[in-house]
């Protein structure tokens, strides 16, 4: 594939998020002696980032970081579940802890290729710069730039996101790729001239998840990050 730079999903196709947040939650739930399937609770969080974030995309609600969105989304869970016994401290906690994540282990080693090849690296995620600038660097993800939707004041897969992306790179988006595990990124990316690459995660949402399938447009399928790196380093 003959592109200038590959930008990176964050969430699920370069971290773990499942474990890092349930075992957070569980930690939590011990010390307020609280009992819970956390990566039930955990995955209830999660379900509700798409519809959040898509209120933000049509208007519906005003733009605020992925932070503020996410203690939304986890009030919500808390008070469903019927543990609102976990304090104001202890829920900044668990918002902060998507700072914290650890890589899938190819990941680190992945980029570390492509940073020895010409192509650019980037993270492009709905994650704020500063959330993912202290990601990236506990979680020895080499990226030659940070790229946050917050830069376009919308979230994926609104097409600004990308377009934003592109203008401060100064790249066409054509010599773009989008790389993610969510079909939905790369529908966006692609929506908007990018040529997409699709990471599976099938331990995302755990191993008793179903499998996604590929995205029957993407214009490249690797197992991991490594594979993809010698796809795009040539």
């Amino acid at each position: 594939m003959d592109i200038d730079a590959a930008l990176f999903d964050v969430f699920g196709t370069m971290t773990d998020w499942r474990s890092g947040v349930s075992g957070e939650l569980a930690s939590v739930g011990e010390r307020a002696g609280l009992h819970a399937d956390w990566p039930s609770v955990t995955d209830d969080w999660r379900r509700k980032y798409v519809p959040t974030l898509g209120a933000v995309v049509s208007g519906e609600a005003p733009w605020r970081s992925l932070d503020e969105l996410h203690r939304v989304m986890l009030d919500e869970v808390l008070d469903e579940r019927g543990l609102d016994a976990i304090g104001d401290a202890d829920r900044e906690r668990l918002v902060s802890v998507w700072h914290r994540l650890r890589p899938w282990p190819d990941a680190p080693s992945g980029l570390e290729a492509l940073h020895r090849s010409p192509v650019i690296t980037a993270a492009l995620s709905n994650g704020g710069v500063g959330l993912l600038a202290r990601l990236t660097k506990q979680a020895g993800l080499r990226f030659d730039c940070i790229l946050s939707a917050e830069l376009a004041r919308t979230y994926k897969p609104d097409r600004r996101v990308y377009l934003r992306a592109a203008e401060l790179l100064g790249i066409e988006p054509e010599r773009l790729v989008m790389v993610a595990c969510h079909p939905d990124d790369l529908e966006g990316a692609a929506g908007a001239g990018f040529r997409t690459a699709y990471i599976p995660r099938p331990l995302e949402w755990g191993p008793e998840a179903a499998p996604v399938p590929a995205p029957p447009g993407a214009d490249l399928v690797a197992d991991d990050v490594v594979q993809l790196a010698r796809a795009l380093a040539g």
